[in-house]
């Protein structure tokens, strides 16, 4: 099939997804209200295969170390696949799979399939990587650039973390664990029972972002956009927290985002 954008609808929401733009998720229309940032940097793309920084870009995979490109200097950040072009698997009116096979600069063969499923009050995304050759870290996870603003009152975050990562001078978690601290943030949560965070537009809309993993990234230090990023683990986690996926063991993640008129 081919890689043209996407509509998917249920009810009154609408999602654009945008395969050849690095599968992102291009737009989510609620009552003709637009909740992403627009532009080809935004809306929600996919983290994988890793999220956030990678110290220096490089990780280790038993003792060979491996130097991804540093697109955000000193850093490697955000993964490969947002940049990438990805196919469309199959299309519904409010369900599509996409699926992208990772090349180089990444040093391992392997495919990611992301799911979308619309409803009249969510959007459930789901990733995969799979191999079929050898084993390697990875991670799973979405940034999306909610606005700030829909017209009314800036939007109001809420969540409940049971730690924050502290966040070194060089933007990556020191390993120690401290109390949350009251924002501006662009920094990596724990949330052990599932990462919930609620973002409210005053008498407007309510959204909330779950996810049976345990990590987020909180990122409103723009005017434009707050960021509220689940990911299968944290900033630099190839090397500190590597989960391994294998021919016999997928690595999976999925994301749902409700939402209710108030």
């Amino acid at each position: 099939m081919s890689n043209k954008d996407i509509a998917l609808t249920a009810g009154d929401a609408e999602v654009t997804l945008r395969p050849a733009h690095g599968g992102r998720v291009g737009g989510l229309r609620i009552a003709g209200l637009e909740l992403l940032r627009q532009g080809d940097r935004f809306g929600c793309f996919p983290m994988v295969p890793w999220c956030g920084r990678i110290r220096d870009g490089r990780f280790l995979d038993g003792a060979t170390v491996h130097q991804m490109p540093l697109n955000s200097p000193p850093h490697a950040i955000h993964g490969t696949a947002r940049d990438g072009v990805w196919r469309t698997a199959r299309v519904s009116a409010d369900e599509a799979v996409l699926t992208y096979d990772l090349v180089e600069p990444w040093p391992f063969p392997a495919r990611v399939t992301q799911a979308v499923t619309l409803t009249e009050d969510a959007l459930t995304l789901t990733m995969s990587v799979e191999t079929y050759d050898s084993s390697f870290p990875a991670q799973i996870g979405w940034h999306p650039w909610f606005n700030r603003n829909l017209g009314g009152e800036d939007v109001r975050l809420d969540f409940h973390p049971a730690w924050q990562e502290e966040r070194g001078d060089d933007h990556l978690p020191t390993g120690n664990r401290i109390q949350p601290k009251p924002g501006p943030w662009d920094d990596c949560f724990g949330m052990p029972g599932g990462v919930d965070v609620t973002l409210a537009w005053p008498g407007q809309l309510e959204l909330k972002v779950t996810s049976r993993e345990e990590w987020v990234v909180v990122y409103d230090e723009q005017e434009d956009a707050v960021c509220v990023e689940p990911q299968t683990g944290p900033p630099n986690g190839l090397n500190t927290l590597p989960r391994l996926v294998t021919p016999l063991e997928p690595l999976e993640a999925t994301t749902t985002w409700t939402w209710r008129r108030l």
